[in-house]
């Protein structure tokens, strides 16, 4: 289960998922986070699998720690999305069952946005990444929602509004949703309520 959104603004980037952890219809927990930080100005979504998402986030710290160590530096999110590429490819035959979406800003506080399936084939976008049970209608809200150019708070709203409105669409995500907004000045964390049905 689960639905998770990354969307662009003006020098500002946001992603958000929902907080279901569910084994089929049935809900176990309404407080499992899916979006997890890289670095200060990069985060992760990773909807799917549950026992997957740990697995590959946990990977996903050792090899940026190691590439800090190595380079002397932060990993870029073009350079991060590759690696996560090649490193869900590897595993092809026996994948990890989860989708990936990656948000973060560049060094000239540009945001980058991609998606990848459970086999690492990366898809790039300028407007919104979506992945999760419900992508339709995901989709459909942030296609009726998204403008460009939009600053931190009326991406926050754009992004709460159409997770929340999907959701409640969707059997098997929802029970609550957390949403950060990565800026160059630092990272915004709101949690939002919604049905508990």
């Amino acid at each position: 289960g689960g639905a998770v959104i990354a969307m662009a603004g003006d020098n500002c980037v946001g992603i958000c998922s929902d907080l279901r952890l569910g084994v089929q219809a049935q809900t176990v927990a309404m407080d499992f986070e899916k979006v997890f930080p890289v670095t200060e100005k990069l985060y992760i979504g990773l909807t799917g699998l549950a026992s997957d998402v740990l697995s590959v986030n946990q990977l996903i710290n050792f090899k940026t720690k190691l590439y800090k160590l190595r380079e002397n530096r932060e990993i870029k999110p073009e350079a991060f999305s590759a690696m996560l590429s090649s490193l869900l490819y590897e595993k092809r035959f026996g994948p990890w069952f989860t989708e990936p979406v990656v948000a973060g800003l560049g060094e000239d506080g540009k945001p980058f946005l991609s998606g990848l399936d459970l086999i690492g084939a990366p898809v790039f976008a300028d407007d919104f990444v979506v992945a999760g049970t419900c992508t339709s209608n995901l989709h459909g809200m942030c296609e009726s929602l998204y403008r460009p150019n939009m600053n931190p708070e009326e991406l926050f709203e754009v992004l709460s509004q159409s997770l929340l409105a999907a959701v409640d669409r969707d059997a098997l995500s929802g029970w609550g949703a957390v949403v950060h907004i990565i800026t160059p000045e630092g990272v915004m964390t709101r949690k939002l309520r919604c049905r508990q049905d």
